[in-house]
């Protein structure tokens, strides 16, 4: 058995031995020997960049393009002209519970016997009728016209000196 130990580790050695052949590589190792005695390269710094200017928007103060103007139109009254007052008696109505500018116009409605209605959408989501005469807004508005297109509301609002100016607004139908 010990003679068989000694023939099989012996030939393992001889084939080892017999199969590293360092020659096959000998071109790799000229090629890899070239490469290492170039010169080395010169690589340029980056560019220096310039500081950035930053850019401020300032239309954001500005009315939104996509939102429908609401035109303001102020007639001044003369002091102490007579019959400019709100009616501080009569019953409000559901709508001058909002500002006016948070009623947008949605529709119309007609009756068959040809009267016209605007429909306001309120910010929680009702949905009102308003003729003419009818009140809107928290500044004493009375329903002027309406028509298919809009709404003319006269406010009655404070001058700020114990007065009282009328002012009319006008809601377009939302898009």
């Amino acid at each position: 058995m010990d003679k068989l130990k000694t023939l099989i580790l012996l030939l393992s050695v001889g084939l080892v031995v017999a199969c590293s052949n360092d020659s096959q590589y000998s071109d790799l190792r000229a090629r890899m020997e070239a490469i290492k005695a170039r010169p080395k390269g010169h690589i340029e710094p980056p560019p220096e960049f310039k500081a950035y200017k930053t850019f401020t928007y300032g239309a954001a103060v500005s009315r939104s393009p996509f939102s429908p103007p609401v035109s303001e139109e102020v007639s001044v009254a003369p002091k102490g002209r007579a019959g400019v007052t709100p009616d501080f008696d009569r019953p409000k109505e559901i709508l001058e519970d909002f500002s006016i500018d948070a009623l947008p116009m949605v529709g119309t409605l007609m009756r068959p016997g040809g009267s016209l209605f605007a429909l306001i959408k309120t910010p929680d989501g009702g949905l009102y009728r308003v003729a003419e005469g009818n009140h809107m807004g928290r500044n004493f508005g009375e329903v002027l016209e309406v028509s298919e297109m809009k709404v003319v509301v006269m406010e009655i609002v404070s001058d700020g000196q114990d007065g009282w100016v009328e002012r009319p607004r006008t809601i377009m139908i939302a898009e």
